[in-house]
């Protein structure tokens, strides 16, 4: 990941963010030699990415205080949602599948409901529940991908509407036996957005949080926006622009992202629900919100159903903005974003 030079960078970690859909730079637009904040900025590994805080404070202790409790919370949530943890809430709520209910924190409770909405918003083309299909592994290194008849025995599994949610009582419900849920689609910006909310608690009024591509940003630097360069989906060491924003969410989904190639294929992370296999049509989204209901999840339904499903949504939802990239390699961007994006030159 190439970066510009406003704000360094630990070159050893450049391997946790091979393929990432945004280049984010660190200075508001316009950088002069006047002064400038002082900034933060902390990198982790987390959620199977690299994710980057940065923030703009003039009191150093205040600075870090303030990540590190952002760093434990953000920490805190990955430890209750990942299907990885095998102490994680998520995977209790798996291991009881067709046996019982399970409590569930409000944390957990608040994306499991936004998954169901979006769930029903896209008619199914956005599914936690797509974690029933096992047997893929997109890391590059060792790469693995299900036969077509284990796909086909677990297909049936994958059903939102069976994942049961009990507000009142506080429990979730997988109502067939060896069903899954996997809410990586769903969980990254409320964790990020987790982290943002504790450094404004703790005095932090100018933030950016980076997480594999997804972009929190809180208040604007020294007066001026943050930058945020988006990536080429169809060559992604290049950009299509630059974009200022200084409040709000940037996502990406894309097939560049984790993939591996097979048989002269691209398959990648994104699952269609309907067939168990990656998806087939854009080759990349990148939306942009003010609010964090409006795209959550969106990225992975557009790249279910494609460019019209976008245009629908873009009509549906005033001030959500974006830009996608097809199969054939046509570009389209919404004009608002293209009247905010500048040349990455």
């Amino acid at each position: 990941m190439s970066t510009r030079s406003d704000i360094p960078v630990n070159t050893r970690r450049r391997s946790l963010v091979a393929g990432l859909p945004l280049l984010v730079c660190g200075l508001g637009l316009g950088d002069a030699a006047a002064a400038r904040p002082a900034l933060l900025r902390d990198s982790r590994a987390l959620m199977g990415t690299r994710v980057d805080i940065t923030v703009a404070a003039a009191d150093p202790a205040l600075r870090r205080h303030a990540v590190e409790l952002a760093w434990r919370e953000m920490e805190r949530l990955v430890e209750m949602m990942s299907h990885w943890r095998p102490t994680s809430v998520v995977s209790a709520v798996n291991l009881a599948a067709g046996l019982q209910p399970v409590p569930v924190p409000p944390e957990l409770m608040r994306v499991l409901k936004m998954a169901q909405r979006e769930s029903q918003r896209s008619g199914g083309a956005f599914d936690i529940t797509v974690g029933s299909v096992r047997g893929w592994s997109f890391d590059p290194h060792q790469p693995a991908l299900p036969s077509r008849e284990a796909i086909v025995k677990q297909l049936p599994l994958v059903d939102f509407r069976r994942l049961h949610l009990d507000e009142k009582a506080g429990t979730a419900f997988l109502a067939t036996r060896g069903m899954r849920i996997d809410v990586g689609g769903i969980a990254k910006l409320p964790i990020l957005e987790a982290g943002m909310e504790t450094l404004k608690r703790h005095g932090i009024a100018s933030a950016m949080i980076n997480g594999g591509g997804d972009v929190v940003v809180a208040g604007p630097l020294d007066g001026r926006p943050w930058r945020i360069g988006v990536r080429d989906p169809r060559a992604p060491q290049r950009l299509l622009g630059i974009l200022p924003v200084s409040q709000g969410f940037v996502v990406s989904s894309g097939d560049y992202e984790r993939f591996f190639m097979r048989d002269g294929r691209r398959l990648h992370h994104v699952l269609d629900p309907a067939t168990g296999c990656p998806t087939q049509g854009l080759r990349g989204v990148t939306l942009v919100a003010r609010d964090l209901e409006s795209v959550n999840g969106l990225g992975a339904t557009l790249m279910v159903r494609g460019a019209a499903a976008g245009h629908e949504r873009m009509r549906r939802h005033a001030g959500l903005e974006g830009l996608w990239v097809e199969a054939d390699g046509r570009t389209w961007i919404s004009p608002g974003l293209a009247g905010r994006m500048v040349a990455a030159g």
